[in-house]
């Protein structure tokens, strides 16, 4: 191709005289390399052109190519970062929780629950320490304002600190309803429950402002929220008892139904002594399994006082509510003792020694003075303690006191002072 290509140039240059370069191999045909040279310069051209067009249709291929290899390698670069950018099970239209069918709740939403309800106690954490710091100051400035205002202070203090626990605990419930039970996320609630435990004791004592100062039986216990994991229980066991007079403050507007106030159990027997109103049931007192019904009515909202007396002769019993007798019987478990070495426990009923607490039996209200003795008292002792006599004892098996009760789960403690009640 290199002689006809140069001919039509060469012939210009050179005027009549026309030089013919042929590329011949060595063993090639000369006479047919000459033969091909005297091919028509039109021809020629033509193919210089064609050969040309087939370059420039290749090029622009090229280049089509190149911009399809750019595009494609921009659109893998912004799927690679956003991958990266994606943590592990958050997709597409993901906003913090995946869609909660039938209270089912997924692994992932409950991590994350989980997680966000220890950034909930962080924060009230937090905000309980910024009021312990001003808790000095504020003792300072209430020493020169009225009592009433600073009870007012305390009110709205504990009215706050009431909304939110109720919202911490009820995210804690919806989890356990949930039937979530990976060993993690057992011991992460656990963890949560512990704090709370410890969080509504700190909150409790600068609520108080001057625990030391005051008796140690004006408190009481809330419960306020129907779980299986808040509950009291009492430091001292019951001894063998062949009598016995139960008192106590309640308040309680649930239904159906307060719950359990509450339970007592030995080794073989969970139900050695209950106090419980579950469903639409009147409130019925329990020993060795055998059922009394109790004239009761108390689940108002508003502070009662009731006490329940027992013998073990002829299982004879009486009720009491705000000092005045509503009803008595017999034969409840008659010379059956009340065996010791047992667990007490309010707020809960055990189905086994000190658990197998079951959330639908579970206590909701106020509970304080739960005093026991092991003997009957007389009518006009029950009326002293309902009415606040300054003669009024304290129970000689177990006395309301704080050194006496330990808390769990967020159940919690505020000053109580019963006479005040009956305004």
């Amino acid at each position: 191709l290199l002689g006809p290509a140069l001919a039509p140039a060469l012939a210009q240059g050179l005027g009549q005289t026309r030089f013919v370069c042929t590329s011949v191999p060595l063993d090639g045909d000369v006479c047919a390399a000459s033969a091909l040279g005297t091919g028509s310069a039109e021809e020629l051209k033509g193919t210089v052109l064609q050969l040309r067009e087939t370059v420039l249709q290749q090029k622009e291929t090229i280049m089509n190519q190149k911009e399809t290899i750019r595009e494609l390698t921009a659109k893998l670069g912004r799927c690679e970062s956003q991958s990266v950018l994606e943590l592990p099970g958050e997709g597409k239209g993901r906003k913090g929780f995946s869609k909660n069918t039938m209270g089912d709740l997924s692994r992932p939403a409950a991590a994350e629950t989980l997680s966000q309800l220890g950034q909930t106690l962080q924060s009230l954490k937090t905000r309980l320490e910024n009021l312990e710091v001003r808790e000095e100051s504020r003792q300072q400035f209430s020493r020169m304002n009225s009592s009433s205002q600073t009870n007012s202070l305390k009110d709205i203090l504990q009215n706050k600190i009431d909304d939110l626990e109720k919202q911490v605990l009820s995210r804690v419930n919806s989890l356990e309803e949930g039937k979530l039970s990976p060993r993690n996320e057992s011991e992460e609630r656990g963890k949560i429950e512990s704090t709370l435990t410890s969080l509504h004791q700190r909150i409790s004592d600068l609520e108080k402002g001057q625990k030391d100062n005051r008796p140690p039986d004006r408190f009481q216990l809330t419960f306020p929220l129907r779980t299986n994991y808040m509950y009291a229980k009492v430091k001292k066991s019951l001894p063998e008892m062949y009598a016995f007079s139960i008192c106590m403050w309640i308040k309680s507007s649930a239904s159906p139904g307060m719950g359990t106030p509450f339970s007592y159990a030995v080794p073989g027997q969970a139900n050695e002594l209950v106090l419980i109103e579950w469903g639409n049931n009147p409130m019925e007192i329990l020993i060795n399994d055998k059922v009394a019904k109790l004239p009761f009515t108390i689940n108002d909202g508003k502070w009662h006082h009731i006490c329940v007396t027992w013998t073990t002769r002829d299982g004879v019993w009486e009720a009491y509510q705000d000092g005045s007798q509503t009803g008595n019987g017999e034969n409840l478990a008659p010379y059956h003792p009340i065996k010791p070495q047992g667990v007490l426990v309010l707020g809960q009923e055990q189905d086994t020694l000190g658990g197998g607490f079951d959330a639908t039996q579970a206590f909701v209200g106020e509970l304080a003075h739960f005093n026991v003795w092991d003997r009957k008292l007389s009518p006009g002792e029950v009326y002293g303690l309902a009415t606040c006599s300054s003669k009024a004892l304290a129970g000689n098996v177990i006395a309301w006191a704080e050194a006496n009760i330990d808390i769990y789960g967020g159940a919690t403690k505020w000053t109580f002072e019963a006479c005040r009640q009956l305004n």
